[in-house]
């Protein structure tokens, strides 16, 4: 990944337009592992796209192959704080098509913009039910173990 001219070895730093490979361990404050590319392929992005959070490709800016990165990310910088208007109590009847509605089951809906949102079933009181569309690391302090494997197609 490091191109020779004349003599000369380039070495290639992370930065917009460039296919980034990293291997990285998600861990919140209490160290649980919430998810991880151990025992898989690395995360292959497009740098400068918007297609990881923000504050993972501001922290990514400038490194090389092989580097290694902790970056700890905030609710606000990672995936915000809990929302309360997306935590709503709804009728059974709107869940049509499911026979057994249980806690921690999770669907896809279309909200109001016409974006994907996965909701989450937090409570069911008779034909009553608590739904919860804030994304599930929402109010989470996030650690990120990164290390940059290389880049793809260089």
């Amino acid at each position: 990944n490091s191109p020779q001219y004349s003599g000369v070895q380039m070495t290639l730093l992370v930065g917009d337009n460039l296919v980034v490979s990293i291997h990285y361990q998600l861990t919140d404050d209490e160290g649980n592992v919430l998810d991880s590319s151990k025992d898989r392929d690395p995360l292959n992005y497009l740098h400068g796209a918007g297609n990881i959070l923000p504050g993972l490709e501001s922290a990514l800016v400038g490194k090389v192959e092989g580097d290694s990165e902790q970056v700890r990310l905030e609710p606000e910088d990672g995936y915000g704080t809990v929302r309360d208007e997306l935590i709503q109590k709804i009728d059974r009847s709107a869940l049509q098509g499911v026979e057994k509605v249980e806690v921690g089951m999770t669907f896809q809906a279309q909200g109001p913009n016409g974006a994907v949102q996965h909701i989450v079933v937090k409570d069911v009181e008779g034909d009553e039910v608590t739904i919860d569309a804030n994304h599930p690391l929402a109010g989470k302090t996030l650690i990120f173990d990164l290390q940059l494997v290389g880049f793809v197609g260089s």
